[in-house]
Formats: structure tokens, C-alpha cells, sequence
């Protein structure tokens, strides 16, 4: 073990003994590859180790930008792309690629089936009618559906399924444990606080939270990021994927804390003052997941983990202290 990483160890083992987290798996790369792989815990009679597969709900995010941003590398889309290209009933003209990705296209998150968001049964029905809830551009409130709008955006430009787009992103840096598929992942906890249940959302294949990956599947790719090796995207695109969008936008968030991130294409950005290292970007998953590069130190951290009520006061899990045991020692 590398011995600068033995605090972000000790963090996840101290959790997991406890039981704030069922299992872990912890991951650490930089620009030459793995540094750290460790596994923590047994739950419901399964011992976790290093090559599971986790749900990674919203740590998919990012993962659907870089398909995005892949087409647009080949010109076959732009981020001022409208959605109505894809989905000509779509009726708001002014909504495009780059409002998708960043929290700020403004139409409203509807629940599949609900009779008073139209009943629609499927998440591109779902978004052809969503309503506008405020101005294209002109606010920030986060967004689920939308992600279904950059699939069908993905999928007009190309002419192909997004998951074949999305497989081509992970071959490009073998990360053959990454797809929609996840029949074998860790079972997921801490969902009836919100009566919510998990396999619900995953057999939706949701381009929004979806996934799920191995840990050496995301440090693959944040090892190309690091790396610059444009593997995934190139230099000049996730340079501009890095870029704030959201910046002074009124934030529709009950949540104080969230006054502190940002949104590039994609990538949070937080910028939170408990956070030591400011040049992060990455995504946080509901699940707990965790998956953050820092350019400044040249680290890529991530955590898989299957509590959904992780942050609440009565568990009590910090992930911000994770960020800086591992980036204050890179």
C-alpha cells in the first residue's frame, strides 16, 4: 500500500466497520496507473473485493458528457445543438446540448407514470413533453430527465444506439466493466427513507444514474484524463468541459451546500470550503459513489459504495473528508 494514501484507507475501513457503509471498494490511480485498490466489508453474506460492480447512479453523469463531447469531436453535433433536432415535438427551441448537461435547461423532472406530469411511460416521451419550469439558461436546478435528452441528441448525430456510442468510450480505455447492465451489482441500501426503490430506477438503463462500473474501470478513465492521452476526449474538450457554466445562476436547491458547486459539461465542479483542493472535477453518485480528478495534484480518487442515506445526519458520512485525505497527500 502507498503509504500517503493510509488515511483515505483508514476512512473507508473506520465506515464500513462501523456500518455507515455496507461495503467499499477504494481506488486510486495517477498518471501511471493504480497506486491504491482496496476492499472493505461484508454485506448480506457477499464479501466485497476489488473487481465488483457497484451502482453508480449519478457518477454516470459525466460519463454520458464524454460520449456527447466524443461526437461533437467528430462534428457531428455541437453544444449549442437544440434539442429539437432529435426530438422534433420538443417545444422549446431555445433548450440545447450544453443546458442539458449543466443543470440549466429549465424543463421540469417528471416522474414516469404520473397522471399529472402526462403519464408518460418512458424517459424520451417523458422529455419530448416536459414543460419549461424557468428560462432556458437564466437558473440552475438539478436534473435527471434531461440526461435523456443528450442520449437522444447522441443518438441522432450519430445514427447509432447510445449505449454502442457509450461502449466505445469504454473500449477506447478498457473499461469492459462499465455498461448499463447490472444484474451483478451490490445491493443497495437505504432507499426506503425515500421510497425509493433501486431496481426501479436501474432497469430504466437511466443515462442520468444508470450504470455501473468496477473501481479500475473509472480510474481508467480518469488516468486518461490525467494523462491527457485523449483517449476519452481530447486536451481542448475537457479543458472546455471544465469550464463553469453555472456561475452566478439563481440555485433552485433546498440544500445550502449546493451554493458551492458549479457545473461545466458535465462535471461538478465544487468548490466547497471544506474542500482543500479546488481544481476538482468529477460527480458524486446517490449511491455513494465517488469518482473526483484533480489536475493540480495529478490523482484520480474514487469510491464505490451502496448506501443511498449515506449524508444523512443520523449516518453521518462525510465524503468530503475522503477528498482530502487523498489529495492532500498526493
Amino acid at each position: 500500500m502507498t503509504p500517503s494514501f493510509s488515511a483515505a484507507a483508514e476512512w473507508t475501513r473506520r465506515h464500513v466497520d462501523a456500518g455507515r457503509l455496507p461495503v467499499a471498494v477504494l481506488g486510486i490511480a495517477d498518471t501511471k496507473g493504480v497506486l491504491h485498490l482496496e476492499a472493505f466489508g461484508t454485506d448480506q453474506g457477499r464479501t466485497a473485493a476489488v473487481d465488483d460492480r457497484f451502482a453508480l447512479y449519478s457518477v454516470t453523469k459525466p460519463l454520458v458528457a464524454l460520449t456527447a463531447m466524443r461526437a461533437v469531436e467528430r462534428g457531428l453535433l455541437t453544444v449549442d445543438t437544440p434539442l429539437r433536432d432529435a426530438l422534433p415535438e420538443f417545444a422549446h427551441p431555445q433548450v440545447a446540448l450544453r443546458h442539458l448537461v449543466s443543470h440549466t435547461s429549465g424543463i421540469v423532472d417528471l416522474v414516469l407514470g404520473a397522471p399529472a406530469h402526462g403519464g408518460a411511460t418512458t424517459l424520451r416521451d417523458a422529455v419530448e413533453r416536459a414543460p419549461l419550469e424557468f428560462i432556458t439558461g437564466t437558473a440552475r436546478r438539478y436534473n435527471n430527465l434531461a440526461w435523456a435528452g443528450v442520449t437522444a441528441l447522441i443518438e441522432h448525430a450519430t445514427g447509432r444506439d447510445f449505449e454502442a456510442e457509450f461502449a466505445e468510450l469504454t473500449a477506447a480505455v478498457g473499461a469492459a466493466g462499465l455498461s448499463f447492465d447490472t444484474d451483478d451489482v451490490h445491493a443497495l441500501h437505504g432507499g426506503a427513507r425515500y421510497a425509493h426503490d433501486p431496481a426501479d430506477l436501474l432497469r430504466l438503463r437511466h443515462p442520468a444514474a444508470g450504470a455501473a462500473a468496477r473501481a479500475t474501470d473509472l480510474l481508467a478513465i480518469g488516468t486518461s484524463l490525467l494523462t491527457d492521452d485523449g483517449a476519452v476526449v481530447s486536451s481542448a474538450t475537457l479543458t472546455a468541459m471544465q469550464r463553469p457554466l453555472t456561475d452566478g445562476l439563481y440555485i433552485i436547491d433546498a440544500d445550502p451546500a449546493k451554493r458551492f458547486e458549479n457545473f461545466g459539461l458535465g462535471f461538478n465542479l465544487p468548490r466547497r470550503p471544506g474542500l482543500i483542493d479546488h481544481s476538482v472535477f468529477g460527480h458524486a453518485g446517490w449511491s455513494g459513489t465517488q469518482f473526483w480528478v484533480s489536475p493540480k495534484t495529478g490523482v484520480c480518487v474514487v469510491l464505490l459504495t451502496n448506501r443511498l442515506d449515506a449524508t444523512e445526519p443520523d449516518v453521518g458520512v462525510r465524503f468530503d473528508e475522503l477528498q482530502n485525505t487523498v489529495f492532500a497527500r498526493a
